[in-house]
């Protein structure tokens, strides 16, 4: 398994030490997102010369034909050989085109790294979650139109109390989906935002382009300051 950290052993380190360590069976549901944000931050290095554009085109290829194999089954992410999904698509686009593969990372920390492939997750499921939700109030919508006048009792206290209709009753989660939608719009607003250039914590010094890279991505505008950028969790409420 790949390790950040294997300089400061000399042997192999216990199974378990590795299955601690190793987020790759969360994190590999973020294996579309990373390898979106990795292929918009090559473009971009590769669009102000910081890479060349041989080397940009080779990642994303490799990069491409990476995000293939996965959505059809032929890779699968293991603790013994993958510590996360960040690493493991880095090592698998390497074993694929050689050192170009290692100029993905330049101008780019794991922080500001995870930071994107967190938001465009959250965003896309974001996005599902309110499909859902406004799928299923309409169906409450068209059930309480059929029951305006189906009398059932009310309850408080976990007694029955005063007399409702069916409509009444179903209505009341309705409105409480409504509410949902609002705060999952709320957040989707909150999270759109580009984290990635913030690297570590302090940016870097090669000269990148952000807002080209949050284009690519559909982000409304890059973030402010790179301390928030790499630690703000807060859509994820």
């Amino acid at each position: 398994m790949a390790k950040l950290w294997a300089g400061r052993f000399q042997k192999e380190t216990d199974r378990t030490v590795n299955d601690f360590n190793s987020s790759v069976m969360f994190d590999s549901r973020m294996y579309e997102e990373d390898i979106t944000g990795s292929m918009a931050h090559a473009a971009m290095l590769g669009k102000q010369g910081i890479i060349s554009m041989e080397d940009a085109e080779a990642i994303r290829a490799g990069l491409t034909g990476l995000l293939t194999e996965i959505r059809e089954g032929r890779i699968r992410f293991t603790p013994e050989e993958y510590e996360d999904i960040h690493m493991a698509n880095e090592q698998l686009l390497t074993e694929r085109i050689g050192d170009s593969g290692k100029r993905l990372h330049t101008a780019r920390s794991r922080n500001d790294q995870v930071a994107l492939d967190m938001r465009l997750y959250v965003r896309k499921e974001i996005g599902e979650i309110r499909r859902l939700a406004l799928a299923f109030m309409e169906e409450l919508c068209i059930l309480a139109e059929q029951h305006m006048e189906t009398v059932m009792p009310g309850y408080t206290h976990l007694q029955r109390a005063q007399p409702i209709t069916l409509a009444h009753h179903l209505m009341a989660y309705a409105n409480m989906l409504r509410r949902d939608v609002v705060r999952l719009e709320n957040c989707r607003e909150g999270l759109d935002e580009l984290p990635l250039g913030s690297g570590a914590l302090a940016g870097t010094t090669y000269p990148i382009d952000r807002e080209f890279v949050a284009e690519q991505l559909g982000f409304s505008r890059v973030m402010d300051n790179s301390l928030d950028g790499v630690s703000d969790r807060d859509y994820c409420i």
